[in-house]
């Protein structure tokens, strides 16, 4: 498998790396969308929600927590800030490795896209 954010996982591509645990890890996004843009990846290769099995309800979650407790480190708290999972190609999914957008530093509009 060829997987970019599996070789950023395994520290075998560099990254600008915010935090990093046993099951995830977080690191600026190399094409921002927002002044402040970081993803969130589980270690583990999982394809995207769409093939997330029941037992990956631990590590998805804690993305989520991971999310928060940088919004708070990027002092994004207060002002909010977006989280976005693309799922698939039609919703914007370009690398197949689940991952969770962490957008903060500017004023997002509803609906997105």
């Amino acid at each position: 498998m060829n997987c970019l954010f599996c070789a950023i996982a395994e520290q075998r591509r560099p990254a600008a790396i915010l935090y990093q645990d046993d099951a995830v890890v977080a690191f600026r996004d190399i094409n921002p969308m927002a002044p402040t843009h970081v993803l969130i990846i589980p270690r583990r290769h999982i394809e995207s929600i769409r093939t997330m099995e029941e037992s990956d309800i631990p590590i998805v979650g804690r993305m989520f927590f991971v999310a928060r407790k940088l919004g708070e480190e990027l002092d994004l708290a207060d002002r909010g800030y977006r989280l976005v999972i693309n799922t698939g190609r039609t919703a914007g999914q370009s690398i197949y490795h689940l991952h969770l957008h962490l957008l903060g530093g500017r004023g997002f509009r509803w609906p997105p896209g």
